[in-house]
């Protein structure tokens, strides 16, 4: 495959990831209201890991003992810290809030991998774009909404979330420069994952979270599993936006870059709020068309200087 088929195939999947990802907000909005935040995170990569052994049912050796670290860091910030942070946000923030603050994730990844791993992409036009994007994203989100209702701890949380995702891509990037296969390698990823959340679960018992709790009366559990769209939610969020989308996006990260990959984020509340027109007929006001082309713009400034650069 030559570099600009790469390119493409990479953005492809990139494409296909944010799309995905933006309809996930809808999916655990919905979920929230018969499952935790804990039991919604837990059966959504424990379907993944299932899918990912049944689509490749092929072990993945570590090449070096230190890989291992690198794929139980992944797991833990990647899935049990992001993950969790971003649905328990929702419990105590807006969508909105929580969409935006989110979407700040490039800027947290830009410079951890500048820092560790001594990539160059800070410079005035990434800061601008930026800017211009993330006040595309604010307009996209609000949507028309004149009144932007703060929440400390919702909002400081997604925050938390941003960061974890940076600190997840760079021990992506360092599994992605090691060799392994993108299906197993995001598979171990998950069983770290998992391993992190039962180990959260035990920790439960003495802080006692009722975001982390786990019901086990089965009456209630035969209401809740026995709800069609509880299970079309579970099984796209754990198929699709986890089983298909993390393996996408690790090849995205590899084909295109770490840093160019993550830019597309900005566009996650992009696609939320215009697949909330399709399905749930919710109104796409100027402000949010102007907000969506605002966001194109930052994305395309912000790599103005890698583009110069390559030519």
């Amino acid at each position: 495959m030559n570099d600009k088929s790469s390119q493409f195939l990479g953005f492809a999947l990139a494409a296909a990831t944010v799309f995905f990802w933006g309809i996930t907000f809808v999916c655990t909005k919905y979920l929230l209201t018969s499952f935790s935040a804990y039991e919604i995170l837990v059966t959504r990569f424990f379907l993944a890991y299932i899918f990912l052994w049944i689509i490749y049912p092929h072990k993945c050796p570590v090449k070096e003992k230190k890989h291992n670290l690198y794929f139980a860091f992944a797991g833990l910030f990647g899935v049990t810290i992001y993950q969790l942070m971003e649905n328990v946000a929702l419990h105590f923030s807006s969508a909105s809030n929580v969409s935006i603050i989110v979407s700040i994730t490039p800027i947290f990844t830009a410079i951890i991998a500048q820092i560790f791993l001594k990539e160059k992409h800070i410079s005035l036009k990434f800061f601008i774009g930026f800017v211009l994007a993330i006040f595309g994203v604010a307009l996209v989100s609000f949507n028309g909404t004149a009144v932007l209702h703060l929440n400390p701890l919702g909002d400081f949380l997604a925050l938390s979330a941003s960061v974890s995702w940076g600190f997840y891509s760079l021990f992506v990037s360092k599994i992605n420069k090691a060799g392994y296969k993108s299906i197993p390698a995001t598979r171990k990823v998950f069983f770290y994952a998992l391993v992190f959340m039962i180990l959260l679960r035990l920790c439960n018992f003495a802080i006692n979270d009722e975001n982390l709790n786990v019901v086990l009366k089965p009456s209630e559990n035969l209401k809740r599993f026995s709800d069609f769209y509880n299970w079309l939610c579970l099984l796209f969020l754990g198929i699709v936006a986890s089983g298909f989308c993390f393996v996408a996006w690790s090849k995205a990260c590899r084909l295109v870059g770490t840093v160019k990959t993550t830019v597309g984020i900005y566009l996650i509340p992009v696609v939320t709020i215009v697949f909330a027109f399709l399905v749930l007929s919710e109104p796409i006001t100027p402000m949010g068309a102007c907000g969506a082309v605002l966001t194109i713009a930052g994305l395309f400034i912000s790599e103005m200087d890698k583009k110069l650069r390559n030519k």
